[in-house]
C-alpha cells in the first residue's frame, strides 16, 4: 500500500500547518540539488544546442558573413578572446581548488580560492564586454550581419548563464561568513564547480565557432545535411 501511497502524494503542493518535519524533509529529498542542477544543465545545454542548429543553417545565406578568416576580419585575430578564455579557464581551476580546499577546512586558502574564483570570472565578463566595444567600434553592430547577431546573442546567453552563477556563488559564501561551517560551503562549491566546468565547456564550443571561417561553416553545413 505504501507504494500506492507514495503516488498520489503531490510534493509540488505547500505543507500544510500539521505536516511533520519529517515530511518536509522527505520533499526535500525528493529533488537533490545535484540532480536539479544537472536537470538545468541539461536544458541549458539544450538551448546553447539549438542556437548552434539555427547559427549554422544561417551560415548558408548569402547574406551571411564570418567574423574570421580574411585578415581584416575582427576574429581572424582573436587574442581578446583567448584572454577572456584563460581567465573562464583559471576561474573554473580555482573553483574546483577552493572546493577540495573547503574539504580539508583550510580557511586561508578557502578565502584566497573564493576570491580569485570571483575576481577571474568578473576579469571574463569584462573582457567580453571589452569584444563587444571594440566590435561596435569597428561597425560591426548587431543589426548589420547575421554573424554579429549570433556573436552578440551567443555571448549574452553565456554571460547571464555566468552572472546568475555569481549570484548563487554568493549564496553559497555568506553563509559561510556567518556560520563557519566547512560541510555546507564544501557542499555548495561542488556544485558551484560543476556550473563554472560546464560553462567553460560550452564557452570552448562557442569560441571555437565564433572564429571559424566560412570555409569551415560550408563543411560543417555538408557534414550536417544543410546543403549539398
Amino acid at each position: 500500500m505504501s507504494f500506492f501511497k507514495t503516488l498520489a502524494e503531490k510534493p509540488w503542493q505547500p505543507l500544510t500547518e500539521g505536516a511533520s518535519l519529517d515530511n518536509a524533509e522527505s520533499l526535500a529529498i525528493r529533488i537533490p540539488e545535484k540532480t536539479a542542477l544537472k536537470f538545468f544543465l541539461a536544458v541549458v545545454g539544450i538551448i546553447f544546442f539549438l542556437f548552434t542548429v539555427t547559427f549554422l543553417a544561417r551560415t548558408q545565406y548569402p547574406d551571411f558573413q564570418a567574423l574570421a578568416g580574411e585578415p581584416w576580419q575582427p576574429f581572424t585575430d582573436a587574442s581578446q578572446l583567448w584572454l577572456n578564455t584563460g581567465a573562464l579557464f583559471l576561474a573554473s581551476v580555482v573553483m574546483h581548488w577552493s572546493m577540495k580546499l573547503s574539504e580539508q577546512k583550510n580557511m586561508n586558502g578557502v578565502i584566497i580560492g573564493l576570491v580569485a574564483a570571483s575576481l577571474f570570472t568578473a576579469l571574463f565578463l569584462i573582457g567580453q564586454i571589452s569584444v563587444w566595444k571594440q566590435l561596435h567600434a569597428l561597425g560591426y553592430f548587431i543589426n548589420t550581419n547575421p554573424a554579429n547577431s549570433y556573436f552578440y546573442l551567443f555571448t549574452c546567453v553565456h554571460g547571464l548563464h555566468l552572472l546568475g552563477g555569481l549570484f548563487a556563488f554568493a549564496k553559497v559564501i555568506i553563509p559561510f561568513s556567518s556560520s563557519r561551517s566547512f560541510e555546507n560551503l564544501s557542499k555548495g562549491l561542488s556544485l558551484c564547480k560543476t556550473y563554472w566546468h560546464f560553462l567553460f565547456l560550452i564557452w570552448l564550443l562557442l569560441f571555437a565557432l565564433l572564429t571559424s571561417s566560412s570555409e569551415t561553416y560550408n563543411t560543417i553545413a555538408v557534414l550536417c545535411g544543410f546543403r549539398e
